[in-house]
């Protein structure tokens, strides 16, 4: 069991109000809230040992290097990657998917597949659409059903030996839908291709072991797990980054630089080109470590237990769907009510201090598939209560009756 009163006290934002209301924050798919203890760790870094890293003999820099990398460790060993040079720091998860996606373009050719699921966020569709428009390499889909539950024996059928590398989010973030990710590496590698996770909505909830998944790469953003915006990881083990070039030239990312050749570093400095986001690298690494001092079990449990409470209470609203009906699912719920825009919705609840985000969710093909223009989605993290949810659900149905 978690404490809530007490992690409450951890985040300042909290203590707000919105419009004369207590602040409501069910937008954590989005960006989860940061806690002092990741606040101070970036505070600390600018006041006490501001340099850049790698690079220099002094103090400072020597401190600065050591607080990094000791926060790709610290990645390395949550993730239980095989080794902490597999860790590349990146902006985030759309970052981390476009080197992959960059490198991919030297290794196809005309007529190879990329298989990517419909559940996708936009960055992990767009960017393939854009390397097959420029390597003539031809995207299919693994389709999903009315449940939002993707169609594994579809998958069968569409794997091949033109297969090269499947791209598949662990989980759903217009849904919550918890995707077979374990299962899917093991039919994708069978046929000699590689798979791309993208665990953006996954890692709050679900702590991922690389090396048990045996996959080839995994991605996250920090402002997901409770540490800042503007930085993030791509994993992949050391043989796949190895045959992918390097993404940007610059300093740092070399070895051995002259007017007639150069020659590039070994990972991870090979994908890190320039000056990273040092005290954002060094928070991801506190921001693990205090949702490690809870438990990621005991945060999953507990989250269970709002989504299970938060689906109950708004089944009751009339009119009321929920969209995203997997057995497995994390914390959200996308839901429209009657003919309602979900934008006036989200709207009138702002005014009441809910915040709860609305629109396709960077999904559109999802809301295609369903005929919507786009959802209601309150999405928990273990710092929510069961109070809040019924708050929003009194919030909600005033807007209902103001709306109709």
């Amino acid at each position: 069991m978690i404490d809530v009163k007490k992690i409450r006290k951890d985040f300042p934002i909290l203590e707000r109000q919105v419009n004369g209301y207590p602040l409501v924050y069910f937008d954590n798919a989005a960006t989860s809230q940061t806690p002092i203890q990741v606040i101070d760790t970036i505070v600390d870094y600018y006041k006490n040992y501001n340099a850049n890293i790698h690079r220099g003999v002094h103090s400072l820099s020597q401190e600065a290097t050591d607080a990094y990398e000791a926060a790709r460790q610290k990645i390395q060993s949550h993730f239980n990657a095989a080794h902490p040079y597999e860790i590349i720091f990146t902006s985030g998860t759309t970052h981390s998917i476009n080197i992959i996606a960059s490198g991919y373009c030297e290794l196809l050719k005309a007529g190879d597949e990329l298989l990517v699921s419909a559940l996708e966020h936009h960055s992990n569709i767009v960017p393939w659409q854009m390397l097959c428009e420029r390597t003539g390499a031809i995207l299919k889909v693994i389709p999903m059903d009315e449940q939002g539950v993707l169609i594994l024996d579809e998958l069968d059928k569409l794997l091949s030996n033109k297969t090269k590398l499947v791209f598949v989010n662990h989980v759903s973030n217009a849904l919550g839908t918890v995707n077979p990710i374990a299962e899917i590496i093991e039919k994708t590698h069978a046929v000699g291709a590689e798979v791309l996770v993208d665990g953006a909505q996954a890692s709050p909830h679900i702590q991922a072991d690389f090396q048990s998944l045996n996959v080839d790469y995994y991605v996250t953003s920090a402002h997901k797990l409770c540490g800042p915006t503007g930085v993030g990881m791509l994993y992949g083990k050391q043989a796949a980054l190895e045959k992918l070039p390097p993404y940007q030239g610059g300093g740092e990312m070399i070895a051995e630089v002259t007017f007639e050749k150069t020659t590039y570093a070994g990972l991870p400095h090979k994908f890190e080109a320039g000056t990273p986001n040092i005290s954002g690298g060094i928070a991801f690494g506190a921001a693990l470590d205090y949702m490690n001092s809870i438990g990621m079990e005991n945060i999953a449990a507990y989250e269970e237990k709002l989504l299970v409470y938060g689906t109950k209470e708004l089944m009751k609203i009339p009119g009321l769907k929920i969209y995203g009906e997997a057995v497995h699912k994390t914390a959200v719920i996308s839901f429209n009510v009657g003919d309602i825009h979900p934008y006036d919705i989200g709207s009138i609840l702002d005014k009441m201090g809910i915040a709860v985000r609305t629109g396709h969710h960077c999904a559109q093909p999802i809301m295609d598939f369903y005929k919507i223009p786009g959802t209601v989605r309150a999405s928990f993290s273990f710092y929510n209560t069961f109070e809040e949810i019924d708050l929003m659900v009194v919030a909600l149905n005033r807007a209902i009756t103001m709306l109709q």
